[in-house]
């Protein structure tokens, strides 16, 4: 039995090269990684650079954020790739066909790897070093990682002092991982991208929407962290998101976002994953005021609805006039994945005074094409649906849809759009309603 007086004996026990712990991995093996930062990548580059070890691997995960070699055609016969979310590394290797995408909204992944038809063999994580009892933390990646960790017939654990101690259901003993490998290498990193003055006035126009004592969902890139800089006026506001980015600290710093009005988990922040920059991983590190919690419960959207006032805040690449919302596929290429958009699209809307936003800019290509359209492009995936959609937020306006007939949402939705391109969509609406817009 391991206990605290013991468990350095176990650890030792188990502490491997990679190549050693690598060589575990039988043909054939389903091999799922850790999420996002928390992919060990270490293992990985060993895995990599040492293929002819292995034949028919599938490699499974979300969002990939390291170089995605596995994926390269020159890979085919010792590695496929199963993505639940297409990333920048693989996104030129699903479209080929030489990598594969398993649409799934994120709060089911844990499901899926407790059912019987999708089998773990291996997990590669990423971890703490182990404290004075044996506990380690998965550090930036709860999400579906524990469940990895719990179902994977063998856990191989790379053990990182630049991970931060988190806390929340990303403790773990020791005894729960098989093998450990001690590589210390920075993360990976995510750096903000510059908010341009577009950005700041979707910003503006989402904050508008956010009242005090609010719950937020935050998703990731320049539009979410633009809302983040019109919210210096409000008070006690709440985190309930799947991420946390860098953005966030400076409203903890300032109080205004101290969780003092949420109906969960009041008084703390709590998130799945979380990515960003070396300043976000200090100072979530030992951080007991930030929670990590299963996806299955941070993205349950009936968990997600008990929040009062809940305001999620997601992107897309198109609204066609119906208000369909896609943000995974431009056609029939794959880009990114639904993610947990809808999760948060349902539960906000279902919260006692909640509201979901889908934010963009007007335009894309640098102006040549309306991201407000007639029709999705042949192909395309819808992501939230027009019965599910609520509030549509460009530079130019808000558009409220939810509950509004097709000719108003139509309307609404040609008045924030880029005046470049209303005469087209005016046309469009003409056609369609037999009558002349007013």
């Amino acid at each position: 039995m391991i206990n605290s007086s013991n468990w350095q004996q176990y650890y030792e026990s188990r502490l491997i090269s990679a190549e050693d712990a690598l060589k575990k991995i039988k043909p054939g093996s389903r091999v799922i990684l850790g999420h996002c930062v928390g992919e060990p990548a270490g293992l990985v580059e060993v895995m990599v650079k040492n293929k002819d070890w292995f034949r028919d691997i599938e490699i499974v995960h979300m969002v990939a954020m390291g170089k995605g070699q596995y994926t390269l055609p020159e890979m085919e016969g010792y590695f496929k790739h199963n993505s639940f979310f297409v990333g920048t590394c693989t996104r030129d290797s699903v479209f080929k066909g030489f990598a594969d995408y398993t649409p799934c909204f994120f709060h089911e992944v844990p499901k899926v790897f407790r059912s019987k038809g999708f089998k773990l063999d291996v997990a590669l994580v990423q971890v703490t070093p182990p404290d004075k009892f044996g506990y380690i933390s998965l550090g930036v990646s709860a999400d579906y990682t524990v469940a990895a960790v719990q179902e994977a017939d063998i856990v191989i654990a790379q053990v990182n002092e630049n991970m931060p101690k988190t806390y929340g259901d990303t403790y773990i003993h020791i005894s729960e991982v098989d093998y450990f490998v001690e590589i210390t290498e920075p993360l990976i990193e995510l750096i903000p991208s510059k908010i341009t003055d577009i950005e700041k006035k979707i910003g503006e126009n989402c904050a508008s929407l956010i009242e005090n004592g609010s719950t937020l969902q935050l998703g990731i890139g320049s539009i979410p962290d633009a809302v983040l800089i019109f919210l210096k006026d409000k008070k006690d506001l709440g985190i309930h998101s799947e991420m946390l980015s860098d953005g966030v600290i400076d409203l903890i710093e300032q109080g205004i976002v101290n969780n003092r009005c949420k109906t969960l988990h009041k008084g703390k922040s709590i998130v799945s994953f979380i990515m960003g920059t070396k300043k976000l991983y200090d100072y979530i590190d030992d951080n007991n005021s930030i929670e990590m919690h299963v996806v299955d419960y941070i993205n349950d959207p009936t968990v997600i609805m008990k929040n009062y006032r809940m305001v999620s805040i997601n992107s897309c690449v198109q609204v066609d006039l119906m208000g369909q919302v896609a943000s995974e596929s431009i056609g029939l290429k794959q880009i990114s994945g639904v993610g947990g958009q809808v999760d948060f699209v349902r539960g906000a809307s279902m919260a006692d005074g909640g509201k979901s936003i889908i934010a963009i800019s007007s335009t894309a290509a640098g102006g040549k094409i309306s991201k407000i359209v007639p029709f999705l492009d042949q192909g395309t995936a819808v992501t939230t649906s027009r019965n599910d959609v609520d509030y549509i937020i460009t530079e130019y306006g808000i558009a409220h849809l939810k509950w509004k007939t097709l000719r108003q949402r139509a309307k609404l939705l040609i008045d924030i759009a880029h005046p470049d391109f209303r005469p087209m969509l005016i046309e469009e609406w003409e056609k369609r309603f037999r009558r002349s817009f007013e």
